[in-house]
């Protein structure tokens, strides 16, 4: 979508002064050259002035297994919380197009800002609330909403308390709305599960015209680096364009329903290269007399299917709790768990909320997520006579 805020010139690329006579400075923020979706921003100062660049810190994922083939089970809400976003951000799986995992950070970002140098981020709000400052406006958030920030935005996290609880994604292609979902003209379509109308977008800021020392760590190919610039990087007066975040609350996800079971990709809510992330939500099960509203067994052959696991009862699954990680990985049938299947038949709704992100390329798993693994998970769909059919107990 089209979006602008603040003071832009009639015509880009002219001269922009402000009523003091002061020129303002055009920046163009966008991706793939001067080819891909962008935006035209325009400051009080240079963007460009760097007065040192710290040592890199590396900060790419480990893999501690990486060739997986075993289904896991990941207890996200057992990662302590940690003051600072950054260093509270833990990543579970990860592969060549994406990273997966979690933070809890206690502490607004108030003395430096961050940028992804070459991902775009997704952040599902699991628990608290804030506002997601940015040098193009500012987005408040709150349980429920997805925050979608392209590679390159400045930002900062400041928050309404100390419990916050992130799922966090990072893609190494942009994060899209489905395709199929979408005319030629970028417009979504009127079968779409949600429109432009649910999107949150950027709220206008007062620029910061603010000269001293300000850290942007930047991240670049997994690599963190404190970059001190001379002007507060908030100082943006107006833009207009089309490359910017926005947020997206699952909550205004409109599910679709069906006579018999509907397969996953009908709650799609995003997509990147060799990914798609869908949103399970609150929903009507199906309405014909013999439905079977849980899943039937399907082979995962190409691709990987992670659930994070958000509230409600997941009615596939025995002992979820919210917080929980479930991966069940390519080339091998997963489905429902024993006696899953018989609870479902005659329900009529379902209350639960969960994201699922698929990889098309396997993931690998990192030494974090093995150790809040729950290892009896593998063996969940056993029916033998020690088991009695119930799946063995989470602690």
């Amino acid at each position: 979508m089209y979006h602008t805020l603040g003071q832009i010139p009639p015509k880009r690329h002219t001269v922009f002064q402000s009523e003091e006579g002061k020129y303002y400075y055009e920046q163009l923020f966008g991706t793939e050259g001067f080819h891909g979706v962008s935006s035209l921003l325009y400051h009080i100062h240079r963007p460009t002035q760097i007065k040192q660049i710290g040592k890199g810190k590396d900060l790419n994922p480990k893999a501690a297994v990486p060739n997986n083939i075993t289904p896991r089970l990941v207890k996200g809400f057992h990662v302590d919380p940690t003051d600072d976003f950054i260093e509270s951000r833990t990543i579970f799986f990860f592969n060549n197009d994406l990273n997966i995992g979690v933070a809890a950070p206690k502490k607004s970002m108030t003395d430096y800002f961050y940028k992804n140098g070459n991902a775009d981020e997704l952040l599902f709000v699991h628990e608290g609330s804030g506002t997601l400052k940015t040098f193009v406006g500012d987005i408040d958030f709150e349980y429920g909403d997805y925050l979608i920030i392209p590679r390159g935005t400045i930002y900062q996290l400041h928050f309404n308390d100390e419990k916050n609880r992130l799922l966090v994604m990072e893609s190494f292609s942009p994060i899209e709305t489905p395709s199929r979902y979408r005319n030629h003209f970028g417009q979504l379509l009127e079968h779409s599960p949600f429109c432009e109308r649910d999107m949150k977008l950027p709220k206008f800021a007062e620029p910061r015209d603010e000269k001293g020392e300000f850290i942007v760590k930047v991240k670049k190919e997994g690599i963190l680096y404190d970059i001190v610039y001379a002007t507060h990087p908030f100082d943006v007066v107006g833009w207009d364009g089309y490359f910017y975040p926005y947020g997206f609350s699952i909550h205004d996800f409109e599910p679709i329903t069906g006579r018999i079971h509907m397969p996953p990709p009908i709650h799609q809510n995003f997509q990147g290269h060799n990914y798609v992330v869908c949103s399970f939500v609150p929903r009507l099960y199906d309405y014909h007399p013999k439905a079977v509203p849980a899943p039937y067994n399907h082979s995962n052959i190409d691709s990987e299917e992670v659930l994070y696991y958000v509230d409600g009862d997941f009615m596939s699954r025995n002992h979820i709790e919210k917080g929980f990680f479930t991966l069940h990985p390519g080339g091998i049938p997963h489905g429902p768990h024993p006696g899953a299947m018989e609870r479902s038949i005659g329900q009529v709704k379902t209350e639960e909320l969960a994201v699922m992100i698929d990889p098309f390329r396997p993931l690998q798993i990192t030494k974090e997520a093995l150790k809040l693994e729950d290892d009896t998970y593998v063996r969940s769909w056993l029916e033998n006579e020690d088991q009695q059919g119930i799946p063995p107990q989470i602690e």
